[in-house]
């Protein structure tokens, strides 16, 4: 199923051990979603209820729309991911993503931050299309990809629901993090990727400000 191979992509890139399957946790019908968040219309959202106590667990849903899924059903990106599903591919990441970050996080007890979310799920975005595409053309080195993430998608205000600075912010600071990446890629022999591979497992558990900070320091 494509979200269990989603997420065991992202899961042996970053090497996280998350003893949850987020097809427990997914949502597919927008009548079952909080009011606040019913009201939204974007095709991936991940709800999250913090806990009233400390010792309290922290409780999520991840939303995709099931047209999405079905759509990916047909047209399967890990066996070919192309222009006509690379969108959906996009948005489903994302939102497994987010869960695997905020469960891997929960389980260490280590608050999140939307800002840090977001980046997060941009550098993701990057990091396993990057892995997927060249496991499928590794003739070919995906040189078009940064720039079709970056700097070609654009943000719709009306699934931002006011955010939109902030998520403006996370994607300049993922896609500063993402040239660095590229740049060490481009070219690279099996030993330079085993490299960055240990680079992006560092960088996924720095805490947020320490991201951020070694991220400006790519200038």
């Amino acid at each position: 199923m494509i979200l269990s191979s989603l997420q065991q992509l992202i899961g042996g890139i970053y090497d996280l051990a998350v003893a949850y399957d987020v097809y427990d946790f997914l949502v597919t019908d927008r009548a079952c979603l909080p009011p606040e968040v019913r009201r939204r219309s974007g095709a991936e959202d991940l709800i999250v209820a913090q806990p009233g106590e400390a010792d309290e667990e922290v409780a999520m849903s991840l939303y995709l729309d099931p047209g999405l899924l079905e759509r990916l059903g047909r047209e399967d990106p890990m066996v070919r991911l192309h222009d006509g599903n690379v969108a959906d591919w996009w948005t489903a990441l994302e939102g497994v993503s987010h869960f695997l970050y905020l469960a891997w996080n929960a389980s260490h007890d280590r608050p999140v931050s939307l800002l840090e979310l977001e980046m997060q799920a941009e550098v993701d975005k990057y990091v396993a299309s990057y892995w997927l595409m060249r496991r499928q053309t590794p003739q070919h080195f995906p040189a078009e990809l940064r720039r079709l993430l970056f700097e070609r998608t654009r943000i719709e205000p009306r699934f931002a629901d006011g955010r939109d600075e902030l998520y403006r912010h996370a994607s300049r600071y993922a896609e500063r993090f993402c040239r660095r990446i590229e740049q060490q890629l481009h070219g690279a022999s099996r030993g330079a990727e085993d490299e960055v591979l240990a680079e992006l497992r560092r960088f996924y558990r720095y805490t947020n400000a320490r991201k951020r900070a070694h991220i400006e320091r790519l200038a």
